[in-house]
């Protein structure tokens, strides 16, 4: 038989491997080993608040007439004057944008008493823009004139921020924060002492701005519409998964 020069190395590289072993991580060992690390799993939520540096309006014009023809003539024409008082309000054309044009016809059907089959007996045109207003403080007075110049039906406002960049990272910040307290709570509550991070996951939240909403109504020529605009929160979670160290 042919001796096994090999096999004192094979046997020297299981020693080294083998007093390496207790080196290595728990984690690292516990997967070596085909079993899962004991571990702490916490969510942890992170939240600021700011205030709104954007108030984002929507405006109607809504006209009727015999024809659609002339319903959307009167319409053009109302419209035309909004979308100039907007402009001579200091809005930006880039912050000026049509969301909705409606033609309808309008029915008549009659009474309980009298029925009779629906008829066209004109039409309805609505014409709606959705208008950025960087200075909030003067969305109030913008609301009021373009009232005045012919927008008269629904009418909506939301107060938000452009940028959320440097508010969302600090929201994680707090959410990262808020993880460790928790795992260090339940470590210690445990008896055990907590290792190291094995993952992080963001579980983001949609922002929750505080919104107004109302009935657009013709204010006295020496008034502003009334606005608060509140603050804004911004939310996130993350799953933290913590080991249990040994």
């Amino acid at each position: 038989m042919m001796p096994n020069f090999f096999a004192p190395a094979l046997a020297g590289a299981t020693l080294f491997a083998a007093a390496m072993l207790p080196a290595l991580p728990a984690a690292a060992q516990d997967a070596l080993a085909g079993r899962q690390a004991p571990r702490i799993s916490v969510v942890g939520e992170g939240e600021v608040s700011v205030a709104p540096d954007l108030a984002v309006v929507t405006l109607s014009v809504l006209r009727e007439a015999a024809t659609a023809r002339e319903a959307l003539t009167a319409n053009n024409a109302a419209m035309k004057e909004v979308l100039d008082g907007l402009k001579a309000a200091g809005i930006a054309e880039r912050d000026i944008q049509t969301s909705r044009l409606n033609i309808q016809p309008r029915y008549a059907q009659g009474t309980r008493d009298k029925p009779e089959t629906p008829r066209i007996v004109g039409y309805s045109v609505g014409n709606e823009v959705t208008v950025r207003i960087r200075k909030i403080a003067e969305a109030g007075a913008v609301i009021d004139k373009v009232v005045g110049l012919g927008v008269n039906q629904g009418g909506s406002i939301a107060f938000v921020n452009e940028d959320l960049k440097a508010t969302m990272t600090e929201a994680r910040k707090r959410a990262v924060a808020d993880a460790l307290d928790k795992a260090r709570t339940l470590a210690e509550a445990a008896g055990v002492k907590l290792g190291p991070v094995l993952s992080i996951e963001e579980n983001a939240i949609a922002p929750r701005p505080i919104a107004y909403a109302a009935p657009m109504r013709k204010a006295s020529a020496d008034m502003a519409v009334p606005l608060a605009s509140g603050e804004n929160s911004y939310q996130t979670q993350v799953n933290v998964v913590f080991e249990i160290a040994r």
